[in-house]
C-alpha cells in the first residue's frame, strides 16, 4: 500500500524522535524530513547503545541535533515544547545488559519514562506520543500468533521495565487524556543498525560475520521460530501510528512472515553468495532468558491503520548488506 498521501500531514510539523540517532529513530528522521517535517532529534549517545551521528549523513543539515540523556529532566521541557509529535525511541534495548546492569535498565526505560511523561504532561499535554514497546513483554508464547490480548509475562528485567514505561504511557491517556500510542516490536532489521557487538540483536551480528567471512554460531538446534521487519515497514508503522487519530490510546503489535532461525541463517548466507553455519548448545544465561517459538498477530493495525510489512526478507537483506558493504567503516568498532 502506498501511505504518501497519509503523509502528507507531516508537511510543516515539528517533531521530536528521542534515541533519533540510532537505528529505527535515524531511519524516521529521513522520511520525515523528506515528507517536509521540522525534525529535531534527541540521543544521549552512550557508545555502546547505537547513536551514530553517520546515521544521519543524508539530513545533517536539516534536523536539529540535541546531544543529553532523558535522565536529564532539566532539559525536557525546551524539548518538548511547541512539538507535534512525539516518536518516543530511546532506551536500553540489551536483554543480558538489563540482567548485569539492572538499574541502568530502569534508570533508562523506567524512571526516565514515567518523567519524560509527566513533564509532557506540563509542558506539552497536547502532542501526540508515539512508543516504542517490544513483543519481549509478552515472554514465552501461550499461543501462536500472539495478539495484543496475550498475557504479559516478561522472562527479563528489560521486558520488565519495558513493561512499565509503556503502561506509563497508557496511564498518562487514560487518566490524563494525553495522545499515547505504543508499537510492540519485533525483530526489526536494515540499514543504521548497531554493529560493534551482538547484544542489540542478532540479525546485525549474523550479517556482520557474514561479511567478515566468519562462521555464525546458532543457538539450539535452529528451529526456534521469529518474525521480522525491515526497518522501512517499521517506519511506515511509526508515521502512521503518529497521524491517524484511531491510534490513540491504542497498543499495536507489529509482526512479519514466521521464519525459524535456521531457515533465516540459511536466506541471508544465499543473499550474501557465500558464509558458513554451525549449531552449538544455548549459553546458559541466554539460554534462561530465551523466548521460545514467537510470532506475533498484527491483525489489529492492519485493521485500524492500514499497516503491514511489504518489503520481502530477501529484498530488506540485500539492501541492508548493500548498505554495510558500503558504510562498514562508520559501524565496526
Amino acid at each position: 500500500m502506498n501511505y504518501e498521501n497519509q503523509y502528507q500531514k507531516y508537511r510543516g510539523k515539528n517533531i521530536l524522535i528521542t534515541g533519533g540517532l540510532g537505528f529505527i529513530g535515524s531511519n524516521l528522521a529521513i522520511k520525515l524530513v523528506d515528507l517536509g517535517a521540522h525534525v529535531m532529534v534527541l540521543d544521549s549517545m552512550i557508545d555502546t547503545y547505537g547513536g551514530n551521528l553517520f546515521n544521519i549523513e543524508p539530513i545533517r543539515e536539516k534536523v536539529q541535533v540535541n546531544i543529553s540523556d532523558m535522565r536529564d529532566i532539566f532539559g525536557l521541557p525546551y524539548l518538548l515544547k511547541n512539538k507535534d509529535i512525539i516518536f518516543n525511541l530511546a532506551g536500553q534495548v540489551s536483554h543480558i545488559d538489563s540482567m548485569t546492569d539492572p538499574e541502568t535498565d530502569l534508570a533508562i526505560n523506567c524512571v526516565s519514562q514515567l518523567a519524560f511523561l509527566q513533564t509532557a504532561h506540563q509542558h506539552n499535554p497536547a502532542a501526540r506520543i508515539v512508543f516504542a514497546s517490544t513483543r519481549q513483554i509478552y515472554g514465552r508464547s501461550k499461543y501462536l500468533p500472539v495478539n495484543e490480548d496475550h498475557p504479559i509475562n516478561p522472562t527479563d528485567i528489560n521486558g520488565i521495565n519495558k513493561t512499565a514505561g509503556e503502561w506509563y504511557h497508557k496511564l498518562y491517556h487514560d487518566i490524563y487524556g494525553m495522545n499515547t500510542v505504543a508499537l510492540r516490536l519485533t525483530n526489526t532489521f536494515g540499514p543504521r543498525q548497531l554493529m560493534k557487538h551482538s547484544k542489540q540483536g542478532f540479525i546485525p551480528w549474523f550479517i556482520r560475520l557474514l561479511i567478515e567471512g566468519k562462521t555464525i554460531q546458532l543457538f539450539g538446534t535452529g528451529e526456534q521460530i521469529r518474525d521480522i521487519n525491515f526497518v522501512d515497514d517499521v517506519v511506515d508503522a511509526f508515521l502512521l501510528s503518529g497521524i491517524d487519530d484511531k491510534a490513540k490510546g491504542k497498543v499495536y503489535n507489529l509482526g512479519g512472515e514466521p521464519i525459524s532461525l535456521l531457515d533465516l541463517v540459511k536466506r541471508m548466507i544465499e543473499v550474501n553468495a557465500k558464509g558458513e553455519y554451525r549449531l552449538v548448545p544455548f549459553p546458559e544465561e541466554k539460554k534462561k532468558i530465551d523466548i521460545g517459538d514467537f510470532y506475533g498477530d498484527y491483525a489489529k493495525i492492519k485493521n485500524e491503520l492500514g499497516w503491514e510489512p511489504h518489503i520481502s526478507l530477501t529484498e530488506g537483506l540485500t539492501k541492508t548488506f548493500d548498505y554495510y558493504r558500503k558504510h562498514r567503516s562508520h559501524y565496526w568498532s
